[in-house]
């Protein structure tokens, strides 16, 4: 169950509170008894993703680099034929 929280004590408690949230666990903000409010962990973050997964399963090739063929560099640059022409 969540830990009803008066209003004040809420605000010279907030960093506190917001790590006790971000930790998982849920609070409940009432003013004069009353709850209004709910303080709770964002779903989804905090997990932070893991390197090495395509490790193995990608290939770079050497000539990655390499320069682009001329008929295909052309459709980079000036001497670009129309959209609807075929290159050369």
């Amino acid at each position: 169950m969540a830990e009803i929280v008066n209003l004040y004590q809420a605000k010279t408690h907030l960093s506190d509170l917001v790590d006790r949230a971000a930790k998982g666990e849920e609070i409940v903000i009432a003013k004069a008894g009353v709850p209004v409010a709910r303080l709770m962990p964002l779903a989804g973050l905090g997990v932070g993703r893991t390197p090495g997964g395509w490790e193995g399963l990608v290939t770079i090739a050497p000539d990655f680099d390499a320069p682009l063929p001329a008929e295909l560099e052309a459709r980079f640059t000036a001497e670009a034929p129309a959209p609807n022409e075929p290159l050369p």
